[in-house]
């Protein structure tokens, strides 16, 4: 048995959640190893619904997780989640809870900063949830960031104030905003350090040990590969890179780790916030799928844009992000189309690509070649099987394996943790 990783293969919002959650309970040890608290994942278990922005998925069934060192940090987000999450009678005690020690802050300096920039930048908005994420991650590779291994030492935190401060100071000041508020900021950090202490360790070293001994890990990811920083539909992306081959850096662990790499997609696409869509559905056919598909942002609450699936993004994902195999959820929202269409490639200036160009403006003009597909009639929600999935349901999910080139692994028929159609066991590799 071996690891697994588990990754978005579009533009996030694929319901990594419940495949995390599904596969928590044979794994040992769960860890999130990029993004922040921008990341929702939504579980549904019986009458309970969890929504979690920064704690591993695996922590509602009870299974040890980690937050690596990749993952920036907002401690009061950490405290927040935990509080809520306890509420619903899920306990994260240390012993549960790893969060390494040399995890980057989020601080409140680096939220005002992520909406004092989307503010100013008219038709250039991003379109950030606003948490600080880029801003933070800014920091950690611009060597001023403070650490979760700081907080132990706040007596010793002038040196990284300095820093910190004088190139806060200046973008402030660019933006018309005071200084930053040191002793605030200094306060803010020493009311935080003593709930956020006690889950500090040195992540690498623990992990290190769960491989040694043969430990089922699995990774989680967040967003997803169209949105990483260096592959993505850039500048429209997040700050980090989400893609299988940042498991090494984003929790210490070596690249062999990674295991087999599940890449989470949904029967057709969604996308939120700004930047290009090709498939985009701006019609009655996206309202339909976004009516039935419940699709608003877990973190932002923002209506997610709807259209169909893409085979040539996913192919592209499946390549850049190393997929083994892909898990297709949310087989059931396409449900009694008439007629469902597959994106198979792209026209540009008279040429037909099988590619997403790099450069945004190329990208905001691909126009999509389609394959019609024969939709069904019966219901797909709730199966458990091939059996109970209608014939034509099947011929879908197949054409999609041979267009992108990467087998299907899992299907998920609904929200419900236990709706999953097992092909291919990611766990035994």
């Amino acid at each position: 048995m071996g690891n697994v990783t588990v990754i978005g293969a579009q533009w996030g919002d694929e319901g990594k959640g419940k495949i995390v959650d599904w596969l928590a309970s044979r794994a040992d040890i769960v860890v999130r190893f990029q993004g922040g608290h921008n990341a929702g994942h939504t579980l549904v278990v019986g009458n309970q619904t969890y929504k979690l922005s920064l704690l591993p998925s695996g922590i509602v069934r009870g299974t040890p997780s980690v937050i690596g060192n990749g993952v920036v940090l907002d401690p009061w987000a950490l405290k927040s989640e935990i509080e809520r999450i306890r509420e619903q009678g899920v306990e994260v005690s240390p012993e549960l809870l790893t969060v390494a020690d040399n995890c980057p802050l989020i601080l409140p300096i680096h939220r005002d900063l992520d909406a004092l920039r989307e503010d100013a930048s008219g038709t250039g908005k991003i379109g950030t949830t606003r948490r600080g994420i880029g801003p933070a991650y800014e920091d950690k590779v611009g060597r001023r960031a403070i650490r979760v291994c700081d907080l132990a030492h706040l007596d010793e935190l002038e040196p990284m104030l300095d820093r910190l401060c004088a190139h806060h100071d200046a973008l402030r000041a660019g933006f018309g905003e005071p200084p930053v508020d040191r002793q605030r900021l200094r306060n803010d950090l020493a009311e935080i350090a003593d709930f956020v202490l006690p889950y500090a360790k040195p992540a690498w070293r623990d992990l290190d040990a769960a491989v040694r001994r043969g430990r089922r890990i699995l990774f989680e990811g967040a967003q997803g590969v169209l949105l990483d920083v260096d592959h993505g539909t850039y500048p429209f992306v997040t700050s980090s890179n989400t893609v299988s081959g940042t498991i090494a850096a984003g929790s210490g662990t070596g690249p062999s780790a990674a295991g087999f790499v599940l890449g989470i997609t949904k029967a057709y696409t969604t996308r939120v916030g700004s930047g290009p869509f090709p498939t985009e559905q701006d019609n009655d056919t996206g309202q339909k799928l976004g009516q039935r598909g419940h699709e608003f942002g877990t973190v932002t609450g923002r209506k997610r844009r709807c259209g169909w699936f893409d085979a040539v993004l996913v192919r592209q994902a499946v390549a850049v992000g190393g997929l083994t195999g892909i898990a297709l959820t949310k087989l059931d929202v396409l449900d009694t189309f008439e007629t469902v269409k597959v994106c198979t490639g792209y026209r540009l200036d008279g040429k037909t690509l099988d590619y997403l160009p790099a450069h945004a403006a190329d990208q905001a003009r691909v126009e999509p070649i389609y394959e019609e597909i024969e939709g069904w009639p019966g219901s797909t929600n709730g199966a458990r099987s091939w059996v109970e999935l209608p014939a034509r349901a099947i011929k879908y999910v197949r054409r999609i394996e041979e267009l992108i080139c990467c087998p299907v692994a899992l299907v998920s028929t609904s929200p419900e943790r236990d709706d999953t159609i097992l092909v291919r066991d990611p766990f035994a590799g």
